[in-house]
C-alpha cells in the first residue's frame, strides 16, 4: 500500500471513527486490577489520538509530496550503489572544462523504458524511469514532462531546452508536478508561445538511508549528488529526448534545500547550465543541520553559492532568480546579486507568506517567463 496513495488516506480516516467506537465500547469492560484498568484506557486514548494524528499527516503529504514513499518517511531507502572517486576536473565536474551537458557523450548511449507516474496527483503525461546513474553510481527515479510542441510535426526537426527541477529536503521527485503543478500552469503558457518550450526533468535528490540531505554535492565515500544531477541526469535526458545539449539551453531550479542547490549547480557549472532559479533558499549549507555539507568545515565553504560566485576566476555566464522573504531567502539573494560582475546576473524577488508550496506555486508562471527572457523560443 503506497503512502501516498488513496487507499492509505481512506483506511486512515477510517481508523479515526473506528478508534473512537471501540474505546467507547471497550471503556467500561475493562476488568483486572485497577492499575491494568488504568493502563488500557490510556492506551484506548493514545489509539485514538495517534489514528488522528496519523490522519492529519497523511494529508498533509499527500498535499505537499514531502515524502514520496515509505522508504523516504523510514529512512529504509538508500541509493547509492557505489561512491566512484571521481577525478575533479577544472570546472569542479570531473571533467573537462568548457564541455556541456552532453560533455559524457562519448560513453554509450543509455536508452530508458518509461512510465506513468502511479500517484493520481502527478498527470498522466508526466513519464518516469529508473535510471542506474553511471558516473555518480547513484540510482533514482527521474520525471520527465514533454512541452505540447514536442510531438508536433512543426517540431520534428527540433531541440528542446531542458529545466532540472530539484524539491527541496525532505522533497519528493513529484513535488514539482503534483504539487507546483508545473506542468499544469505552463501548458497552456507554451500553447500561446508566452513560456518557452521547455523540458521538465525532476531527478530523485533524496539519495541517502539515514535522511540526511546530500547537499547536492559530491561527498567522498559518501554519495556523488553533484555528479548524479549535473551529469547522469543529464546525460540521460539527451540520450533519450531531443534535447538540446548548449548548455545556454539548460537551467535548473528549485525550492527550499532544492533552491540552494539551483544555485549552488548553476554557478559551480556555467559549462552545464545557463540559468538557476532559487525559491526561498540559503546560501550557508549550515542553514540545514542535517545536510552532509554542513558538516565539514571545507565543504561547507566551498557548497556555499555566494563563494563559489566570489572565488570564480572569471566571473560565470550566469543568470540566477532568487526569491525569498525577508529571513528566508531574501538576504542570500541580495548578497548575491552584491557580489554578481557581468556576465553574471542575479535578479532578486522579494516575497511575502510563509516557506510552503503556497507562496512557490502562484510562482511558476512568472520564473518561467523569466527563464523565457533568459534562453528564449528557437525559430
Amino acid at each position: 500500500m503506497q503512502l501516498t496513495g488513496t487507499p492509505f488516506l481512506l483506511l486512515t480516516i477510517v481508523l479515526v471513527p473506528v478508534s473512537i467506537v471501540a474505546a467507547l465500547l471497550l471503556w467500561g469492560r475493562v476488568r483486572g486490577p485497577k492499575p491494568f484498568q488504568v493502563l488500557s484506557r490510556i492506551v484506548m486514548l493514545l489509539f485514538c489520538q495517534i489514528t488522528a494524528v496519523m490522519t492529519v499527516f497523511v494529508m498533509v503529504n499527500n498535499a505537499n509530496l514531502i515524502y514520496g514513499s515509505w522508504d523516504d518517511l523510514l529512512g529504509t531507502g538508500n541509493h547509492v550503489r557505489a561512491v566512484p572517486n571521481l577525478q575533479t576536473g577544472p570546472d569542479g565536474s570531473g571533467g573537462p572544462e568548457g564541455g556541456g551537458p552532453g560533455n559524457d557523450a562519448q560513453r554509450p548511449k543509455v536508452l530508458q523504458q518509461f512510465k506513468p507516474v502511479d500517484d493520481p496527483k502527478v498527470p498522466d503525461d508526466v513519464r518516469t524511469t529508473d535510471l542506474k546513474g553511471e558516473v555518480s553510481g547513484v540510482d533514482g527515479e527521474v520525471l520527465v514532462w514533454l512541452p505540447p510542441q514536442y510531438d508536433d510535426p512543426a517540431y520534428k526537426d527540433k531541440t528542446f531546452p531542458v529545466v532540472e527541477l530539484l524539491p527541496g529536503w525532505p522533497g519528493s521527485s513529484k513535488t514539482w508536478f503534483g504539487t507546483l503543478k508545473v506542468s499544469e500552469q505552463l501548458k497552456p503558457m507554451m500553447r500561446s508561445g508566452q513560456v518557452a518550450p521547455f523540458i521538465l526533468v525532476s531527478p530523485r535528490t533524496n539519495l541517502l538511508g539515514d535522511n540526511t540531505d546530500t547537499g547536492c554535492a559530491d561527498v567522498p565515500g559518501k554519495v556523488n549528488a553533484d555528479a548524479w544531477l549535473s551529469r547522469d541526469v543529464p546525460q540521460m535526458v539527451l540520450d533519450n529526448f531531443r534535447a538540446d545539449p548548449a548548455a545556454d539551453r539548460w537551467a535548473v531550479a528549485g525550492y527550499s534545500a532544492g533552491a540552494h542547490c539551483a544555485a549552488k549547480l548553476a554557478l559551480e557549472h556555467p559549462n552545464r547550465y545557463r540559468a538557476g532559479v532559487s525559491l526561498s533558499g540559503y546560501n550557508d549549507p549550515g542553514v540545514e543541520e542535517k545536510s552532509l555539507t554542513a558538516q565539514d568545515p571545507h565543504l561547507r565553504e566551498v557548497s556555499n553559492p555566494l563563494n563559489i560566485l566570489r572565488s570564480a576566476k572569471t566571473p560565470p555566464k550566469t543568470a540566477l532568480y532568487v526569491s525569498g522573504n525577508k529571513g528566508d531567502g531574501l538576504e542570500a539573494g541580495e548578497a548575491l546579486k552584491a557580489a554578481a560582475k557581468p556576465p553574471t546576473a542575479v535578479t532578486v524577488q522579494e516575497t511575502s507568506g510563509a516557506h510552503s508550496s503556497d507562496v512557490w506555486k502562484p510562482m511558476v508562471p512568472g520564473v518561467f517567463t523569466w527563464l523565457t527572457g533568459v534562453i528564449p523560443v528557437q525559430h
